[in-house]
Formats: C-alpha cells, sequence, structure tokens
C-alpha cells in the first residue's frame, strides 16, 4: 500500500508564532510516520490593514532540516485570485488528507473558498485543526466567518473539551461524535418511532478528535548549559518564574507582574523573566504607512469589537517600575529567534499562565520539553492538562493572592520534574500523528 499523501495547510516556516511551529511540527510527525507530506501555505495571513509584522526575519535554524518536505507559499488573504489557484494547486496533488490549521475567524473568507473546493473536487478527507472555535476577541461576524469554512470539514481535532462544546454549539444542526482514538465516525440512522429501522434516513456523524497539544521537541535543551553562570550573568535570584510569548492580554502577564510584586514583598529570594515581544508593537510606529494601518484597523475594530477587547494600548510592561520590581525583573521585550529560546527555559524553574481565558498553549507545550512545573489559573484547558500539586499548581483566575499563594507552594513543595514527565509522557508527536492517520 502506498504512503498517504497529507497536506498541512498552514502558516509556513518562515512565520513567526506558536501555529507556524505548530503545523512544522505536524508535517514532520506525519512525515515520521511514514507519509508523504506537503506544506501549504499563507504568503499573507490577514488583511494588509493589520498593523503588524508577521513574517519571521531573525531565526537563522531551519525546522524541516533533515526532512524531505517541500513548503509551497500560495495563498494571499487580499488576492482572492490564490484561493482559486491555492484549492487547485492542492487537488493535483491528489491527497488522502488535507489538514487546515484554524486560528483566526477572518481567514473563514479563503477557507471557505478553498476547502469548498477541495470537498468537491477531491476525495480527500478535510480536516480542521481548531486551535479554537470561539474567538478570544469575540466579534458580530466570527461565528459567521467561522461556521462558513467549518462547515466543509469531514472531521475535526480539537485539543480540549472546550473545544468541542464550542463546535456543536456552533453548528447545533450537526451531528458529532467525539473519539479518542482517531477513529473517523461513518454513518448512522435516525429512528422516526419507538426503533430505527433499515429503512430509517441515514445522517452522517461527523468525527471530532479530542487529542492534544503535543509536547514541542523543535527546541532542543543544551547539554553544557550552565544555569548558575547564565543566571549570575542575568542577575538572576535563586527562583526564577518565566513568563514567554507573543504578550497579549488574554495571557494575564498584567496578573502575572501583579502576582510576584506581591510575592516579592514577602520574599527576597525570586526573579521573573518576561520574555516575548509585544504583539502589537512589531513594527515601526512613526511610519505613516503604520499610522494609516493604526487608524483603518482601529476604525474597523471598533465597528465590531467591544471597547474593552481592543488591546493595542495595552502595556503590562509599565507594571514592572510602577510596583517597583525591576531589580527583580528581566525583560527582554523582542522576538526571540528559534536558537535563543532554550536558555530561558533552562534556567527557569517554573513556567507562568496565568490566563484569561485559554486554549491549549505552545508555550505549556514547549516548557514540558523542558520538564518545567507550572502554576496557572484554572481556565480553559488547564485543569485537563495539569493535576493541582503533581505537575503543576492551578490558581483562581483573576484572583492575586491565589496566585501568589501557588507561586509561594511551587517554592516551598516544589514539583518533581520526574512528574511532569509522567504527566506528559502520551502527548508525543508520534501518538498524535497516528491518531490523525488512523481514519
Amino acid at each position: 500500500m502506498s504512503s498517504p499523501h497529507i497536506i498541512c495547510f498552514g502558516p509556513g516556516p518562515k512565520f513567526k508564532g506558536g501555529i507556524a511551529q505548530y503545523n512544522t511540527a505536524l508535517a514532520r510527525a506525519l512525515k515520521d510516520e511514514g507519509a508523504q507530506v506537503t506544506i501549504v501555505s499563507w504568503t499573507q495571513q490577514y488583511p494588509a490593514i493589520i498593523p503588524r509584522e508577521f513574517v519571521d526575519k531573525a531565526s537563522r535554524s531551519d525546522f524541516l532540516e533533515g526532512y524531505d518536505i517541500p513548503v509551497k507559499y500560495l495563498t494571499n488573504w487580499n488576492d482572492p485570485r490564490t484561493w482559486g489557484a491555492t484549492a487547485k494547486a492542492i487537488a493535483a496533488l491528489q491527497p488522502d488528507k488535507v489538514i487546515i490549521q484554524w486560528y483566526n475567524p477572518t481567514q473563514g473568507i479563503p477557507l471557505n473558498t478553498i476547502a469548498k473546493y477541495l470537498r468537491k473536487q477531491t476525495k480527500a478527507e478535510i480536516i480542521f485543526d481548531l486551535h479554537f472555535v470561539a474567538a478570544k476577541e469575540q466579534s458580530s461576524l466570527d461565528a459567521r466567518l467561522t461556521r462558513m469554512a467549518l462547515r466543509h470539514g469531514h472531521s475535526f481535532i480539537v485539543h480540549a473539551y472546550k473545544t468541542a462544546e464550542e463546535l456543536k454549539a456552533l453548528m447545533p444542526d450537526r451531528a458529532f461524535e467525539v473519539t479518542l482514538d482517531g477513529k473517523r465516525s461513518g454513518e448512522y440512522r435516525v429512528a422516526s418511532g419507538e426503533s430505527a429501522g433499515r429503512h430509517s434516513p441515514l445522517v452522517t456523524r461527523h468525527s471530532i478528535l479530542k487529542l492534544y497539544h503535543p509536547i514541542y521537541t523543535l527546541f532542543k535543551p543544551d547539554p553544557a548549559f550552565d544555569k548558575g553562570a547564565w543566571k549570575a550573568q542575568h542577575q538572576l535570584r535563586k527562583h526564577v518564574f518565566l513568563f514567554f510569548g507573543f504578550i497579549r492580554k488574554y495571557k494575564g502577564l498584567h496578573y502575572c507582574i501583579e502576582a510576584f510584586a506581591e510575592l516579592a514583598k514577602q520574599r527576597d529570594d525570586v526573579s521573573l523573566m518576561i520574555v516575548g515581544e509585544r504583539f502589537w508593537q512589531t513594527v515601526d510606529q512613526s511610519k505613516l504607512s503604520t499610522k494609516l494601518k493604526n487608524a483603518v484597523f482601529g476604525t474597523l475594530k471598533k465597528l465590531f469589537l467591544k471597547k474593552a477587547d481592543d488591546e493595542r494600548d495595552y502595556d503590562p510592561l509599565a507594571l514592572v517600575d510602577n510596583l517597583g520590581i525591576r531589580d527583580r525583573t528581566l525583560v527582554v521585550d523582542r522576538f526571540i529567534p528559534n536558537e535563543e529560546v532554550p536558555p530561558y527555559f533552562q534556567a527557569a524553574d517554573t513556567i507562568v499562565l496565568f490566563y484569561e481565558t485559554a486554549t491549549p498553549s505552545g508555550v505549556e507545550s514547549l516548557s514540558y520539553n523542558f520538564k518545567l512545573p507550572a502554576v496557572a489559573t484554572r481556565v480553559g484547558h488547564f485543569p485537563e492538562t495539569i493535576t493541582d500539586g503533581f505537575n503543576g499548581y492551578l490558581a483562581t483566575p483573576k484572583d492575586i493572592a491565589d496566585m501568589v499563594r501557588v507561586m509561594n507552594a511551587s517554592i516551598e513543595q516544589p514539583i518533581p520534574r520526574e512528574n511532569v514527565v509522567e504527566a506528559t509522557k502520551t502527548m508525543s508527536w508520534a501518538n498524535y500523528a497516528k491518531a490523525v492517520l488512523a481514519g
């Protein structure tokens, strides 16, 4: 039997962020399981008016090195001609499965065109890999755009039960079955009375593959890393907490900083690292083109979002000085190239995930590869992946005192690193790829 041909549609490795890393890691895992894999990527993922830089211009390492995986950059959100061209290019490859990364409602417009064509013109299984269904910044159009694209899916991957419930709520007219082993549902008969007979109508049952966010192994710990020397160089104290990744309001960095400031009043042996890029500060704000984009983008956001959801003025880093913890805090306010990521995780003792809302977190999965325990809020999927007191500690969301409590607990009752390994031993990319290929 020939190897299945899988298309991984999503941002290619030239882009910043967790979804690009996820799509690349998925392609590698499927290749390792014997599949033929092609990555089909956006050239521009979002409307051109968004004032942000999405391309990774800093990293030198290539996560596809050693893998014979072609990458085709085809789809421009801003050029509808590329949408149909992308669909035809994918169809010409005669794939067995097309896995589409779903992570932003605005992409429902081009993905509707692409998925609809592939559903009609190929025999491929169309799988939407759902990083969320209900957007973090929900607009009046989000549900419509999401439904418009997802209606063309045969199967769906979710990383949390919450996402499965959101999908069911979005499409109440659809029949779904959640499976944990990757096996796909077929059809079932609807009873038109007390029992279903063989002449009852057939109804398609869509499979929801409840999997997980696999542990990132793209970033390797350096076995020669000198933790003590690195901490001394960066003036870090004995116990080090790490906030890592894009600075977004839903990730709760303001809670992290406030809780750490309270903890620092109680003990003098703690440090906080804040490492990541401010999401809306990636381009030169003084340029006329950026100012024009900000003006147009701001107007559109006001039309569709509640004022509280516009986070472009979100500046939690100001709290570092306001709360007097500059001497306890290492701030690296920039995008971190791939090759520079490991030292921050190797120097840390605990990852901080005090999110306001949470879909599966790439930062959480990345931290597990470095065997880091977590302190997190009891929101979203975190109670599914973090067992309180075993591989991390869970705090009440938006409760600073409780966040201080779990940060203190991580020091006074440290989580054994082997517990983190035990809790995540089944969350491999190999197991994930096998489940995707099972159907």
